[in-house]
């Protein structure tokens, strides 16, 4: 039988998941306040790119609330120890399991951001192998969506490396911060895919 993912702290080598929490914004703000950032439609867009403290905090505060109502596991990533990435416990990100649906054993991974310094190195597969892990391993799920918008060439060629499945593309499916609408790209890891996707994630971190 499927659980829904319990907001436990998900630790690796190289960085830590910890559950949002109010006073998470000034390191979130700290990390994620780069116009790259938001460029390719991460939360609606360059629109939805919080122009202060004070918006970053709705923005955490949102997410928080979601937690509460069940709808989604928002988590903050960290820095697990020291390295040429930063000091141990430096926040670089933030990403979230949600739209749980237990009869159908499924889960949206998504919500994810992470400063301009860490893209490209461990950080993102480590926090995949820590969220896929929570969602197949601990949670029993059969089915992991991952989706971006189709402006970010970026993030899909991230999703793909990961193995995961490209489904199909969603069109005219969400509106942007400036009122746009975005095509959005679906991704898969199903239960059968995981024992080679999580080999591949523990090979890249090797």
């Amino acid at each position: 039988m499927s659980a829904a993912p319990d907001g436990r702290a998900l630790v690796g080598s190289v960085v830590r998941l910890d559950v949002m929490r109010s006073d998470d914004g000034p390191a979130l703000f700290a990390a994620l306040d780069d116009p790259r950032v938001w460029a390719a439609g991460y939360a609606g867009g360059p629109g939805a790119r919080p122009g202060d403290l004070a918006g970053m905090q709705q923005f955490v505060e949102s997410a928080c609330t979601a937690h509460h109502v069940g709808q989604r596991v928002p988590y903050v990533v960290r820095l697990a120890s020291a390295s040429a990435l930063g000091p141990a416990g430096t926040v670089v990100g933030t990403t979230s399991l949600g739209d749980v649906d237990l009869a159908n054993e499924r889960a949206h991974l998504g919500w994810t951001a992470y400063g301009t310094r860490w893209w490209g190195g461990p950080v993102n597969p480590e926090c995949k192998l820590l969220l896929l892990s929570h969602a197949f391993d601990d949670c029993g799920l059969g089915r992991v969506k991952i989706q971006t918008d189709a402006i970010n060439t970026r993030s899909q060629a991230a999703i793909a490396r990961l193995g995961a499945t490209r489904e199909g593309l969603l069109r005219r499916h969400v509106r942007r911060a400036d009122g746009t609408f975005r095509d959005t790209v679906v991704f898969s890891v199903v239960r059968e895919d995981w024992p080679v996707i999580r080999a591949g994630l523990q090979a890249r971190l090797a």
